[in-house]
């Protein structure tokens, strides 16, 4: 699930000189809670969005759709210096001086602009990442195409503004790039087929019912030009970009415990981690295999898991098997009271969009927060391609098994990211229906593939044996994010390598070498996705915790309900509003 400013590619457009004091004065008490919100607001209103107007189309700021992050390096030094700005504005205001929910807020966005300039000034994917600026560009026009909020022909002549504007962005891309990891161009060359494909026709067919006959000439024509720019950037990744992509993907350690401070307030110490995820890695296994032999004695986890990969819906049905999951779903939601679902609305079901599909199986894309023409939701799902072997069809399709179908449409739609995002309207502050925390948001869709196993969910009409293995499949996605944790660490702060990376995903995450493969290539840029379990873990901790407080006075939907209305911010804050303490994350 996309949040704002932690999981929006870094963009970068032309905004004016602000006249902001280089040395800003501290600000008394009595004013701190006025000059956070006219701070903020000024923030999110003059920089954030100016320099990244795709984002402001996603949260539903369409006076952004006709303009176009400008990637520049002379506008990213002018988006640096804008932060270090409101960096400074933002800690001259008192936290002493605040409510403890603003107070809490002023932190989130510090850390958050923190966090961009860290991006910015020292990860550098504005010098390392070709995909950043294709599918950077793919999305922006994705944007004015998947959701119906204002009338076609509105949304066609945005188009036309942005897609004239993206033939710039790939010249600013040949003199950004300077020594990528091989992988990233490796990844971007695998993904803009997709792309171009995209352009070619998905592009005219969004607009197809559009009746401004000018405009849809007009498209012709940048459309065409976007391809040609696309192909010609294809060929010189191929060429001139690829021979000479040499450089390290790996953050090193000290970036790698930035980061984290900066998006999750997690300051624990990576060898810390590490031996947290090992021990859950552990009793993973060990229920795994327990498990494994109640199903046949006779069979090793490893034969049982090859078993498990077999038992999927044939690839033509597997949208239809999602459909009757959300169905069994919102049914034990509703009668075992897990948590309030504010709307009875479904999400749309669809193929994943081609230029995504090269590293995702699976996700949701709702609507933005501020968004009025379309609250629609999609959720995407990614079909085996025409022209696949057999056997890669049967890799993918294992993805997609009895019990990972389950976990995944829990983890996705009910009561995971979907629900979260039928809450968003209920979040306390502007802050927080913009900037979310990955240990929240993907630490609360993991933690409910295992909550709704525990509380007992089961496919309707399922045998036990059918429901021992998809608490298996249940077990094997857990696996799959211990995998992320370990291997996100070791490959950007103890040198392991691709190769050793994804050996581990197959041998102690239980994956194909295939699902390997992909998820070792997004950890190379997604440096941090071990926030899945790390979150949540720290979900379960403080679960734990407020149960002890309250004693037979705790009620799950209660708590979840409570958990949700906090916003998406990191679970730290989450824990100072609901226990009024600063204990331990984990």
């Amino acid at each position: 699930m996309r949040f704002l400013l932690q999981s929006v590619a870094v963009s970068f457009a032309l905004v004016a000189t602000l006249s902001v004091p280089a040395r800003a004065q501290r600000i008394g008490a009595d004013g701190a809670k006025q000059t956070f919100g006219f701070v903020s607001e000024q923030y999110f209103d003059d920089v954030y969005f100016k320099f990244n107007p795709t984002s402001g189309t996603s949260v539903g700021f369409h006076q952004y759709d006709a303009q176009l992050e400008d990637y520049s390096a002379a506008n990213i030094a002018k988006e640096t210096a804008a932060l270090h700005q409101y960096q400074a504005k933002l800690e001259a205001i008192p936290a002493d001086g605040l409510d403890a929910p603003v107070a809490a807020d002023r932190e989130v966005l510090l850390n958050s602009i923190k966090s961009q300039l860290l991006s910015l000034e020292t990860i550098r994917m504005w010098q390392k990442n070709p995909d950043n600026y294709s599918s950077g560009v793919t999305s922006s026009i994705f944007t004015l195409m998947e959701r119906p909020y204002a009338p076609v022909n509105t949304r066609l002549r945005a188009a036309i503004a942005r897609e004239k504007l993206i033939p710039q962005v790939f010249a600013e891309a040949r003199k950004n790039l300077q020594n990528p990891p091989r992988i990233y161009t490796e990844i971007a060359l695998e993904q803009i087929d997709g792309s171009i494909s995209f352009f070619e026709h998905d592009v005219p067919l969004a607009f197809a019912s559009a009746t401004d006959a000018a405009a849809k000439a007009e498209l012709m024509k940048t459309n065409a030009a976007v391809v040609d720019a696309m192909k010609s950037y294809a060929a010189w990744m191929k060429a001139d970009l690829l021979p000479r992509s040499n450089g390290s993907f790996a953050f090193g350690a000290d970036t790698y415990r930035k980061k984290l401070q900066y998006d999750e307030m997690v300051d624990t110490p990576l060898d810390k981690l590490l031996a947290v995820n090992e021990a859950n890695t552990k009793a993973n296994q060990a229920e795994f295999a327990r498990i494994a032999k109640e199903l046949d004695p006779k069979k090793t986890p490893t034969e049982v898991l090859a078993e498990l990969a077999t038992i999927h819906p044939a690839p033509d049905k597997l949208l239809d098997a999602f459909r009757y999951s959300f169905n069994a779903e919102i049914a034990f939601i509703q009668t075992h009271h897990i948590i309030t679902l504010p709307s009875d609305a479904r999400p749309i079901l669809q193929e994943t969009p081609p230029f995504m599909r090269a590293t995702t199986s699976a996700s949701i894309d709702p609507s933005g927060p501020f968004e009025t023409g379309s609250k629609a939701a999609y959720f995407n799902v990614t079909l085996p391609e025409k022209g696949w072997t057999p056997e890669h069809i049967a890799e993918h399709m294992a993805e997609f098994n009895v019990g990972t179908v389950v976990s995944t449409s829990i983890h996705e739609t009910f009561p995971g990211h979907y629900v979260q995002f039928l809450w968003q309207d209920q979040f306390p502050s502007k802050v927080r229906k913009l900037v979310g925390a990955n240990t929240n948001v993907e630490g609360w869709a993991h933690y409910t593939e295992q909550m709704m196993l525990d509380e007992g969910f089961v496919t309707p009409g399922a045998e036990e044996r059918t429901r021992k293995l998809v608490r298996l499949g249940q077990i094997q996605d857990a696996l799959l994010r211990n995998a992320r944790f370990t291997v996100a660490i070791k490959m950007h702060t103890e040198g392991w390598t691709t190769e050793q990376a994804e050996h581990y995903f197959v041998t102690e995450g239980y994956q194909s070498p295939s699902v390997g493969k992909m998820e070792t290539k997004r950890g190379t840029a997604d440096a941090t996705y071990l926030y899945y379990t790390l979150g949540k873990l720290e979900i379960l901790k403080l679960r734990a915790d407020v149960k002890a407080k309250q004693g037979a006075r705790f009620n799950l939907q209660d708590f979840h309900d409570t958990f949700m209305r906090q916003g998406p911010v990191p679970i730290r804050i989450v824990r100072q509003a609901m226990l009024h303490d600063n204990s331990p994350v984990l």
